[in-house]
């Protein structure tokens, strides 16, 4: 097999870590190396090609899936014309919904990653994104009466026990309970 040219090469690595923020956010950090190049379309022995290491692609796809969150939140400010409340009422709203709740690999890092982040070194690259990005994240939700802490934390525990309670009726409840009392 002919080595790749570069921008094929820099493709490959860009769907690699695309993949991963995905899958990682649904899945888990845990997933293996073999798997996660499967699921991008390549073979695991590129892997090292392209990174050098699983906890360099961590590093990478904690990154990009906390990059696409600050996307999410730049379009819901101009969907709604830089209305800060409207885009906040917005964003709870998508946020604690069954849509969100049912797709982990499209959703909010800080949810999906957080059991993951508490295990990575403290002085990891990507506990550093993800602290960075919890704290922008709660910054973004906060106004003059609202602390973007506490609403942020209601937000992920709310998704969390959703998620974990799934098929239950309770799982439901749970979401509406957190979004009439941050949005009500």
């Amino acid at each position: 097999m002919g080595r790749v040219s570069q921008q094929q090469a820099e493709e490959n690595r860009r769907r690699v870590v695309e993949t991963a923020a995905r899958l990682f956010r649904e899945k888990g950090t845990h997933l293996s190396v073999a798997d996660l190049m499967k699921a991008s379309g390549l073979t695991h022995g590129g892997f090292y090609k392209q990174f050098a290491s699983k906890d360099a692609l961590i590093d990478e796809a904690t990154t990009h899936a906390f990059a696409e969150l600050a996307q999410l939140h730049a379009a819901g400010l101009e969907r709604h014309a830089g209305q800060r409340d409207e885009a906040r009422q917005a964003l709870i709203g998508n946020y604690l919904s069954v849509e969100h709740r049912d797709n982990p690999a499209d959703g909010c890092p800080a949810a999906a990653l957080a059991a993951d982040m508490a295990r990575e070194p403290a002085d990891s690259e990507a506990r550093r994104v993800y602290v960075e990005g919890v704290g922008d994240f709660a910054e973004a939700l906060a106004d003059e009466e609202h602390d973007g802490l506490v609403r942020l934390s209601t937000m992920i525990g709310a998704l969390v026990l959703s998620r974990a309670t799934k098929g239950s009726s309770l799982s439901e409840e749970v979401l509406v309970a957190a979004r009439e009392e941050l949005t009500g």
